[in-house]
Formats: C-alpha cells, structure tokens, sequence
C-alpha cells in the first residue's frame, strides 16, 4: 500500500472529490482525518472507512477560524502520532459577473478558498517542520490560470492557492516538506449530475478527451503526489483536465 504508516488530514471531506480522496488514501493504508463543517458527512465517511478495516477520526473544521483549524490538527497529532499529509480540499464557489458581484460573495469565497488553505497549511507546517517531513496539496483549478466567465472570487482564489503553492514549495523544502497542487478541470459531482445534457455536452466537448474528470480521477492525482514515487516533485500544479487547457 503506497501510504502505509502516514497520517493525512483532508479537509472537505464530507462529500465529492475529498470524500473520495478520504476513502482513497484510507485503502492506501493512511490513517485519516476527515474534516468537513458538516458533522453529519465526515461521520459517514468515517465509518465507512473504518468499516472496510482502515482507521479514521471525524472531526468538524471551519477553515476560516484558525482556533477551529488548530483543533482539528492537534487531534490528528494527538490520535496518529503524527501529520504525514494535508489535502486542502476545501472550497466554495458564489458565482457572479464582476459587474453584479455582491462584496459577501466575495468575501465568503475569499475566506474559505484562500484564507482557509493558509490556515490549514500553517497549521499542519509546523507540525511537519518538528517532524522534518510531509507533504501539503492544495486543491486548485484550470480556472486559477486561464480565468472563467463569472468567476471573479473563485479564480482570484486559485490564482492565490497557485502562488502560495509555489511559494511554500521554496520555503518549507529545507524541512522536507513538499507542496503541490491539483487543478481540475470540469468533474463529474453530484452538481454536475443535476445540469442539463446539453451543459453537460457542452462540457465535455471542451476537453481533449472529450469526457469530465471523475472524482477517482482526482483522488488519485492527489494519491500520487503524496507518495514517495512524488518525492522529487515540488512546487507544481498538475493539471487534470482532460486536455480543456491545451
């Protein structure tokens, strides 16, 4: 198993790609934190890994309250020992042309998409640096380096997450601590689901491949930058788009 004996803490964890990346890295052998601000959901999600043999603990976050955040990461130090890995997974979208942009719309997705992964990630630092390795994974998009029609706030989100990425990548090295990001392109979630065929056609027609991404697709990019076969990448954004952006 590719993570046998880590720790991870994956925040959004309750539904979509962190579920799946939860449930992933659990069969992989990590112990897991599943984080979410919804109670009901990390339980789930908890159970059902532990119910297929895996261990893990729920634990509610607001990633915009750094007393929440540090809960959540001195309970999985507390409980495993340690904090091998974080997936910065969550995130929220409030859509809106910038001419019809409410300031709570952006200030909501700022705070969760940006300040959110900062705190996280300061956090589960420190923790790394005493341990003198990790790894942090930031949850990105094609969106934060090409932009997207009535995304103002998200895509300034991911353009920040892209730069704290990289910026990370350089300071934390010297402790043996890697950071990356992935960035998907258009996936298949419950959302998704409900969105007409022709959106959906539409969708699929822009990638490459002409498909959307699942969230196996995603967790498993997020399982291979984890591991050691990663172990000399850094500092990068991997795309997992189907070729939208070529």
């Amino acid at each position: 198993m590719r993570l046998e004996g880590k720790t991870a803490i994956v925040t959004g964890a309750g539904r979509g790609i962190g579920k799946e990346t939860a449930l992933t890295f659990a069969r992989e052998g990590a112990a897991v934190a599943v984080a979410d601000i919804n109670e009901e959901d990390i339980n789930e999600v908890s159970q059902e890994i532990e119910n297929n043999g895996g261990r893990a603990i729920a634990q509610t976050v607001d990633v915009t309250d750094r007393e929440s955040v540090r809960t959540l990461v001195d309970k999985a130090k507390e409980t495993f020992g340690r904090v091998d890995i974080v997936v910065n997974n969550a995130g929220i979208t409030a859509d809106a042309q910038l001419l019809k942009m409410e300031e709570d719309q952006w200030d909501r997705v700022i705070d969760v998409n940006l300040k959110g992964v900062f705190n996280v990630s300061q956090a589960a630092a420190k923790v790394m640096k005493e341990q003198e390795s990790g790894v942090i994974l930031n949850a990105s998009s094609v969106v934060g380096t090409y932009g997207n029609f009535g995304q103002t706030n998200y895509a300034a989100t991911k353009w920040g997450v892209n730069g704290m990425t990289k910026t990370w990548a350089k300071e934390l090295g010297r402790f043996n601590i890697r950071v990356n990001a992935v960035a998907p392109g258009f996936v298949y979630t419950p959302m998704t689901e409900k969105m007409p065929e022709k959106v959906l056609t539409m969708m699929k027609e822009k990638a490459v491949l002409k498909d959307l991404a699942s969230v196996e697709d995603i967790a498993n990019a997020y399982l291979f930058l984890a591991s050691k076969e990663a172990r000399f990448i850094t500092g990068e954004i991997l795309a997992v788009d189907g070729g939208v952006v070529i």
